[in-house]
């Protein structure tokens, strides 16, 4: 451990076990993708990666639908799952701003349809509840499971009385355009 690290620290608790901690001082060329998250942020301030320029822009990328710039990141190296401090992903982000084809791009890409946020909430039913055909289609395409959550998008377009979306999730076929 010492031979891979900068500093290891050992504490023993005799109940519980013991505690290593290993930290690594990285240094990252202006390409690479520690470059690129730690771009923009002032020497020894405490930021680190994940508080860089890049992945705010990503997220704001997810919400606008910007499809083609979220992939070049994305295709760069850039984690295709990766949340914000509310653990909202980049498909939850597109998904909830009414985007089905970044939707779908994220999914290929392997997304993950099924994760939640911090409050327990799931693409698929935030569709839902907004209403959003095309996003429920692209994500019900992407392998969510409208029973999953809780509540779920089943259960959410129970309360809705949102017959069309039920029957999607019965098995029948959401109509393509």
């Amino acid at each position: 451990m010492r031979a891979l690290a900068d500093d290891v620290r050992f504490c023993s608790f005799p109940e519980d076990g013991a505690l290593v901690a290993l930290e690594k001082n990285l240094s990252y060329g202006a390409d690479s993708l520690g470059g690129l998250l730690t771009a923009g942020i002032p020497s020894g301030d405490g930021a680190g990666p994940g508080s860089g320029v890049l992945p705010d822009r990503l997220f704001e990328l997810a919400r606008a639908g910007d499809t083609a710039e979220l992939l070049a990141h994305l295709d760069a190296g850039a984690p295709v799952n990766l949340s914000d401090d509310r653990g909202d992903t980049l498909l939850m982000l597109a998904a909830s701003h009414g985007h089905p084809e970044t939707v779908r791009a994220l999914a290929v890409r392997g997304a993950d349809p099924e994760r939640a946020n911090d409050r327990g909430e799931r693409p698929l039913a935030g569709a839902v509840s907004k209403k959003k055909a095309d996003v429920v289609r692209a994500l019900l395409d992407a392998g969510a499971d409208p029973r999953a959550g809780s509540p779920s998008a089943a259960d959410t377009a129970r309360l809705a009385g949102d017959a069309e979306f039920l029957a999607w999730f019965d098995g029948a076929a959401p109509p393509h355009p």
